[in-house]
């Protein structure tokens, strides 16, 4: 579950080309208001800068509380000694620029600057926008720490495997310095909404920004990384049909499992026990269900491309989380930083020790 209400994912995220891919899992238009945030075609920009990116962050001193004189105190402590604030020149709060009571969401050094989202994820994706590529998704969550303009083709493909998908460009940034500015292709695939980065054909091309005084992101380089877009296309489908010609046995996707969920401790050599065993157990069991049952990898049962979306789709909706955690911007964190590049590489790379041992 997501730790978004209801009312800010339908208020603070903006979901189009619904009359070709439907309504996200969120919609509850009463919850919407007068201004429905599903579109049937593409999101127009004005609508995207109006209804989520009208304000700015702003950058605001700093101030600790040290001891003071009776002369030069600002105040008094929670013990009744006289304190005063004094300024650190060193730190900058970022915070909405126009609410004084707002989140503040980052305390960095002075030469952090905020990526207005306006500017960073709107305009520069602005000067990309044809009549093959129109904004599909945005958002802004985490109470506006988080958000990201999605750019992607208005029809889905499909592959002569019968893997349907579409190719995307994801700008993304936040205002909290837990992700730089990104702007990275990626594949969503229809059935699941599983999103893969081309991790196995190649690393999938990616510009990051840092935000520093020091860094700029002009619009030439800004454009050479979303036109990545228009050549995702090819790159997965070679992927998918690489994949799909891959055999994988019952009793190789039973070594499968052995290698990827070990019933032993890694340090130990020992047999699991207790909750870890029962975890394991319960890991091996939803795999083993997605391989053979559900829709986003049973239909390519007995190929490599079941396992590496068996794998990838545990991860995206069904593996536990750590107390407190939220899937969608855990979702969203790991296709940025890459770990879902990873997660897929090390699925081959484990299923090839299984079909070729040494």
């Amino acid at each position: 579950m997501t730790k978004e209400s209801l009312a800010t994912l339908n208020t603070q995220t903006l979901i189009g080309h619904t009359d070709r891919r439907g309504r996200a899992w969120h919609y509850k238009s009463e919850l919407q208001g007068e201004r429905p945030n599903h579109y049937p075609g593409a999101i127009p920009v004005a609508d995207v800068r109006e209804r989520l990116f009208n304000w700015r962050a702003a950058a605001r001193p700093v101030a600790v509380e040290r001891p003071a004189t009776e002369d030069d105190a600002t105040h008094r402590d929670a013990d009744g000694n006289p304190v005063r604030w004094v300024v650190d020149p060193r730190r900058r709060a970022i915070v909405r620029e126009e609410d004084p009571d707002g989140t503040v969401f980052g305390v960095f050094s002075a030469d952090y600057v905020p990526h207005q989202y306006g500017e960073w994820l709107l305009e520069n994706v602005q000067h990309i926008l044809d009549d093959d590529l129109s904004i599909a998704s945005a958002g802004v969550l985490r109470d506006g720490a988080v958000a990201w303009v999605e750019v992607s083709v208005p029809d889905s493909l499909r592959t002569p495997e019968g893997v349907e998908f579409r190719p995307n460009l994801l700008a993304t940034t936040t205002l909290d310095g837990t992700l730089a500015t990104t702007y990275k292709r990626t594949v969503t695939d229809v059935v699941c909404d599983n999103t893969r980065n081309i991790a196995l054909a190649e690393r999938g091309p990616q510009t990051k920004i840092r935000h520093s005084r020091y860094e700029k992101l002009g619009l030439l380089s800004a454009r050479q990384a979303l036109e990545v877009v228009y050549t995702t296309a090819d790159a997965f489908a070679a992927e998918v049909a690489r994949l799909c010609a891959v055999p994988v046995s019952d009793a190789q996707w039973a070594m499968f499992l052995d290698a990827w969920v070990p019933g032993t401790d890694p340090r130990t050599g020992g047999e699991l026990s207790g909750a870890r065993k029962a975890a394991a157990e319960r890991r091996r069991s939803e795999l083993d269900d997605l391989y053979r049952n559900d829709e986003r990898a049973a239909p390519w049962r007995g190929s490599a491309h079941a396992v590496v979306q068996a794998v990838n789709t545990h991860e995206h909706h069904v593996r536990a989380l750590a107390h407190g955690s939220d899937r969608l911007q855990s979702n969203m964190r790991k296709m940025v930083n890459g770990a879902f590049e990873d997660l897929d590489v090390r699925a081959w790379h484990t299923l090839e020790g299984v079909l070729q041992p040494a």
